[in-house]
Parts: C-alpha cells; structure tokens; sequence
C-alpha cells in the first residue's frame, strides 16, 4: 500500500505543473544569457543618452529659440530613445522567441510549459520589465545630462512643470511595450528578420511614409493610430488645453497614444498566442 502510495506522489510530482514564477525565471535566464540581448539593451542606453547629449551641446550652433518650450526641451531630450530605441525594443521582442525558433531551442521551452501560453506571456513580461528599466535609466540619464545645458540658455525643463515626469514615464513604458508587442510578433512570424522588418515599418517607416499621403480621412487615422505615432505622443509633453484626440490636426494626447499603443501590444500577443496554440512548434 505504502508502495502504491509512493509511486502516485512521484507521477502527480511529474505531471505537476512548475510554478509561473519558475516560468519567469527561465525566461529571465534565458533573455540575460544571449549577448544580443545587453547588445540591444546598451543600444538603446547609448542612443539614447548620446542622441539626447548631441542635440543638447549643437543647441547654440544650431539657433536658440527665442521663446522657451518646454515641449520642445522634452522633445529633444526623448526622441533618440524613443525613434531609435523603439525599434531596438521591438528587434529584442522578436528576437526572444523567433531565436528559439530558428534554433529548435522552442520545443525545448514548449515542453518545460506545455500549457504554452504561459512561456509567451513570461517572456512578454519579462521582455517588457527589462526593456523599461533600461529605457527609464536611459531617459533620466538624458534629462540629467542636459539639464544644465538647457539651463543656461533658460531652456530647463524641471521634473516639477507640468507633463515633464509624465512625458519620461511614458517614452520608458512605450519602449517597455515595443518589447511586448515585439514578443506577440515573433510568435506569429516565428522569424526573426521578418519580424524585425515589421516592427521596422510599424514605428518607423509607416508614420514617415503616412505623412506624405494626400491629405484625406483616411491618411489623418492610419496617421494617428500607427505604432510610432502613438508611442511619439506617451513621450512628449502636451500643449495646455490639447484635446483627447483631434485626427485632422494630426493630435494625439498621451492617453490617446497609450490607449492606441496597448492596443497593438494587445493585438499581437492576441494573434501570437492563437499561432503558438493552434500550430505546430
């Protein structure tokens, strides 16, 4: 009896599913042990805070405005890490799970989780949680650094004025959700190159080439609700009074391109998670 008691602890103990903690620690392992990934994440800290520093010290050469913005400041003080590090956030994604695919190393990762949706979302949020600490040390870097520079010419954008600390939140949270919509990607492209090439065109590319459309209904949405777009404005600080949202001017608040944002990260590890359990690995 003792005997029959044993050999059924030991199956239930086999059959037991790991906790999800222990599903984010392999996957934290796994996203710290590839050099591409500090490769990415020192991308995202040196274009940053170099873009950001660039911009800063050309400031006299290239012409002081006459009328201090802070919208402006703040502008400057994000946009390296957001126009460049969105689409190192998203590449890094991607490169979480189509690395496993192109290597064989998914069936490995799909075993140790068999319900698998638990393996996209652990490396969706551990993808999401490293990416944003790393864009939050990248942001206030920035603004540290050029504080004094911007200070001399009256410039200064003090954490205390209005939308400045929401604006620094916001760039380190969209590259926090490139990472995550990133991650949805590549469990449906389950390619690493294709997948980059569509985060390439989501953040970058698509608002360049919508800002050449004629002017129509249609250009003015697909301009306010792609990807860069709506990641632009979570890292800009709004004018007083802007609206919600305004499609023909082109507006979009920072709730607005939250809203928008979470919306595309939703979508893609909606569609990757019916790809990782409808197909094979």
């Amino acid at each position: 009896m003792t005997s029959l008691a044993t050999k059924a602890h030991r199956a239930d103990a086999r059959t037991r599913r790991p906790p999800f903690s222990a599903t984010l620690r392999s996957e934290w392992i796994k996203l710290t042990s590839l050099p591409s990934s500090f490769l990415a994440l020192g991308g995202i800290l040196a274009v940053g805070l170099g873009g950001a520093l660039f911009l800063a010290l050309t400031l006299e050469s290239s012409g002081v405005p006459s009328v201090p913005s802070i919208e402006r400041t703040m502008g400057e003080v994000t946009i390296g890490t957001v126009v460049v590090g969105q689409i190192i956030a998203g590449i890094l994604g991607v490169m979480s799970i189509g690395a496993e695919y192109s290597s064989g190393a998914i069936q490995s990762t799909l075993l140790a989780s068999p319900t698998r949706l638990r393996a996209l979302w652990a490396k969706a949020i551990v993808a999401f949680g490293v990416v944003t600490v790393v864009a939050l040390v990248t942001v206030f870097g920035s603004w540290a650094a050029t504080y004094p520079l911007y200070a001399q010419f009256g410039l200064d954008a003090p954490l205390g004025a209005p939308g400045v600390l929401p604006a620094l939140l916001g760039a380190a949270a969209y590259l926090g959700l490139c990472a995550a919509f990133g991650v949805g990607l590549g469990a449906v492209v389950r390619s690493t190159t294709a997948g980059a090439i569509i985060v390439f065109i989501v953040t970058l590319l698509g608002p360049v080439l919508t800002s050449v459309l004629p002017y129509s209904l249609f250009s003015r949405v697909l301009r306010v609700m792609l990807l860069g777009n709506a990641g632009d404005a979570m890292a800009r600080v709004a004018p007083e009074g802007a609206p919600f949202l305004d499609v023909w001017a082109g507006h979009i608040s920072a709730e607005a391109g939250a809203l928008f944002v979470c919306l595309w990260v939703a979508a893609a590890l909606t569609a990757g998670a019916v790809a990782l359990t409808k197909r094979d690995a």
